[in-house]
């Protein structure tokens, strides 16, 4: 399923944690939010490992799943193309 994952912090070194620990499960479609294909065992690996990487008091990460037919319905416009090469799949 697809995922959409947003993120913010105060805090440049956790930002850059966040962001890069997400590089390897998807595609930044903008600064702080990536396009990830995931299964439910590996949306839950994702929560732990960034229940690491956060302060709970201050950072805020979401994590939004898209239906088959939501992700049909979905648009985009302007230049955040999707880089396909990109997708990381995990079945």
């Amino acid at each position: 399923m697809l995922a959409i994952v947003a993120y913010d912090s105060p805090d440049t070194r956790r930002r850059n944690r966040i962001h890069k620990l997400l590089k390897g499960y998807g595609s930044a479609v903008q600064r702080s939010v990536f396009e990830c294909t995931l299964n439910r065992r590996t949306i839950t690996k994702l929560n732990h490992e960034l229940q690491r990487v956060i302060d709970p008091q201050h950072d805020n990460v979401r994590i939004y799943t898209l239906c088959h037919t939501c992700r049909q319905q979905s648009s985009s416009l302007g230049i955040g193309e999707l880089e396909q090469e990109h997708l990381i799949l995990f079945a």
